[in-house]
C-alpha cells in the first residue's frame, strides 16, 4: 500500500499512539465516566468524601442509584470505600481524575 506520509511521521505516529492494552483501559476508563449520574458523583467526589446516603441527598438521586453507580466505579477502579462503623464513605482513588473532569468541560467550553 502506497503512503503519503514520511518516515520520520510514520514513526513519530507509531511512537504515540499507546499500545492496545493502554488503549483497552483508556476506553474502560472513558466509559466509566461516560454516564451523566457517574459523572456528577466523580464531581461531588472531587469536593469531599460521602456517604451514599450524602450523595444520594445532594444530587437528588435515589439511594439504589446511586448505590449501583458507585459500584460501577469501585469496579473501574476510580472510586474507593473505607468503613467507619456501619457508614461507608466514598472518595475519589486518584486526585487526578479531577483534572480530566475538568479538562473535559473546558473543551466544551462550559
Amino acid at each position: 500500500m502506497e503512503t503519503l506520509l514520511d518516515e520520520k511521521t510514520v514513526e513519530l505516529i507509531r511512537d504515540y499512539v499507546p499500545r492496545n492494552a493502554t488503549l483497552h483501559m483508556l476506553s474502560e476508563f472513558f466509559g466509566a465516566c461516560a454516564d451523566a449520574t457517574r459523572a456528577k458523583i466523580i464531581c461531588a467526589l472531587s469536593i469531599s468524601e460521602m456517604c451514599v446516603g450524602d450523595l444520594a441527598r445532594v444530587l437528588g438521586l435515589n439511594q439504589t442509584t446511586c448505590s449501583h453507580q458507585l459500584r460501577l466505579l469501585r469496579a473501574a477502579d476510580i472510586v474507593r470505600q473505607r468503613r467507619d462503623g456501619k457508614i461507608v464513605y466514598y472518595s475519589l482513588k486518584n486526585r487526578k481524575i479531577e483534572d480530566v473532569m475538568y479538562a473535559g468541560v473546558k473543551f466544551l467550553n462550559l
